[in-house]
């Protein structure tokens, strides 16, 4: 199992990142201003991009019941929110655990 940094190409794991963000367009706007790495064991496994745009680490997220409470297992707290995000800039409604994504929530966590 390896981690390598991405450089070139990081297209080639949209199916990965659509995943996480499902509208390849919102994915276009931090694709290119991060660093990506992916969790390598004979195929890819995992991918994160990571941007410098802040001094803690700082994730942004829907307000699910499943996402949450494994970021604040992490050690993340709740910082602010977004209102409206997912509606005003996904052209679908998107569901998670049974619950429409609505606001974006940010949680962060000191470096």
């Amino acid at each position: 199992m390896k981690i390598r940094e991405v450089n070139e190409d990081k297209k080639q794991f949209i199916s990965l990142l659509l995943l996480a963000d499902e509208q390849e367009n919102m994915v276009d706007r931090y694709l290119e201003k991060g660093t990506m790495y992916v969790l390598e064991d004979g195929d890819v496994k995992a991918e994160c991009v990571v941007t410098d745009e802040y001094s803690v680490l700082q994730v942004g997220t829907g307000d699910s019941p499943l996402t949450i409470p494994f970021y604040e297992k992490c050690g993340f707290v709740r910082s602010n929110k977004i209102p409206n995000f997912f509606t005003d800039n996904y052209d679908h409604p998107i569901y998670e655990g049974g619950v429409q994504l609505i606001d974006m929530v940010y949680l962060q966590r000191c470096l």
